[in-house]
């Protein structure tokens, strides 16, 4: 019997893991963590029936204690409580699926605490890789990627040489407007860019891949993950979501991952690595396929990629304003308070006018972050 941990329950990935764990007998649920989805919550611990879950919304918190058995479920609250639910002392795994800079403190918890990690916190490794993968070497733990990309190049990576690796070829979907013109991406609103063509993700992230900043922070997290310069780390449109990602050997062969555009394959991967599981999933038909397109990002229309490239090789503290400067502007979008264009504005501004910390600590990442949120929000305030 495997036992989890979810920080995350009701994103996006919390709920196809959760999905990936009820058609399993041989994993159990210990442990979940929510910001604010009381009523799915409650439907999860009655399901599930985890020993402790944490609302990170104390008022959410208080309102959950009065709808549950908590003679039965633990309702803690607060950043101490998904600690708690990091480190709980059954969980042997954490699935790492927090939106954001928030999953950094209960993963390095985690970590010290010999629990593997099921990674789809990419803005954890994105800040804070510099500490992040010495303490997964020091503990001695393993970190599987969930992102399918990374779970498709670490696919295509098992049992080679890591040595012998020429080029990491990380696809995109291109997002939903792969097609439209510079000048019309300034009347994109909300619904328009939350409306990806391929893959059913949560808000932020959706909002991510149309700008192709997630794919900025998922070449950051490529380069530690996989220990490869930024050189050695390429960018490819792939619409139709088939190849999830490739690796070019030094031989010049190419491996690739390829599968339906479902996010239970990659979580069902790290949760019971080596081993393959059938979770049922559609299966590809190669007969009715009648075509695999790639194509050379436009980095143009989409300039927030080599703004990750950029902040990426300049390191320190710089992929956390990268992070930061997008975590917020996502959120002003979405309530209208600026323009689409504008998110790609306000991190260039923000990096442009930030004064790097070589090898920042903890504390040094969290204060940054708190700065760069600051100074956007006083302008939009």
């Amino acid at each position: 019997m495997k036992y989890i941990s979810i920080l995350g329950s009701t994103g996006s990935i919390g709920r196809q893991t959760l999905d990936v764990v009820s058609k399993n007998e041989d994993i159990k649920v210990v442990a979940l963590s929510a910001d604010r989805s009381v009523e799915l919550m409650k439907k999860q611990i009655e399901e599930f029936e985890p020993e402790l879950v944490c609302m990170y919304d104390e008022e959410s918190a208080k309102e959950l204690r009065n709808l549950v058995d908590t003679s039965k479920t633990e309702i803690l609250s607060g950043m101490e409580g998904l600690i708690e639910v990091a480190v709980h002392p059954t969980a042997d795994m954490v699935v790492a699926s927090v939106v954001g800079m928030i999953g950094i403190r209960p993963v390095i918890e985690a970590i010290k605490a010999g629990k593997d990690i099921a990674f789809a916190n990419k803005e954890t490794l994105v800040t804070a890789g510099h500490i992040i993968m010495p303490l997964i070497r020091k503990h001695q733990v393993l970190l599987l990627p969930v992102d399918s990309e990374h779970s498709a190049v670490f696919q295509c990576l098992n049992g080679e040489r890591h040595s012998t690796v020429d080029k990491i070829l990380l696809t995109a979907s291109g997002g939903p407007f792969r097609t439209l013109s510079k000048e019309e991406l300034y009347h994109v609103t909300p619904e328009d860019a939350l409306k990806h063509p391929n893959w059913d993700m949560g808000n932020k992230i959706t909002i991510d891949s149309s700008t192709m900043v997630n794919k900025g922070l998922e070449v950051i997290e490529a380069r530690w993950l996989f220990d490869v310069s930024y050189e050695r780390i390429e960018v490819l449109v792939q619409p139709q979501s088939i190849i999830h990602s490739m690796v070019q050997f030094e031989d010049g062969g190419v491996m690739a991952q390829l599968g339906t555009p479902d996010m239970r394959l990659p979580i069902s991967y790290a949760l019971f690595f080596p081993e393959r599981r059938n979770f049922g999933g559609d299966r590809l038909d190669f007969g009715a396929l009648s075509d695999i397109r790639f194509e050379k990002p436009d980095r143009e229309k989409f300039p927030a990629l080599d703004m990750a490239y950029s902040a990426g090789r300049t390191g320190g503290s710089m992929p956390t304003v990268f992070n930061a400067a997008n975590e917020v502007a996502v959120g002003l979008f979405l309530e209208r308070k600026i323009g689409y264009m504008d998110i790609v504005r306000l991190i260039d501004k923000s990096m442009e006018s930030h004064e790097v910390i070589k090898a920042p600590s903890l504390t040094e990442i969290l204060e940054v972050e708190a700065e760069i949120r600051a100074k956007i929000m006083e302008e939009y305030k």
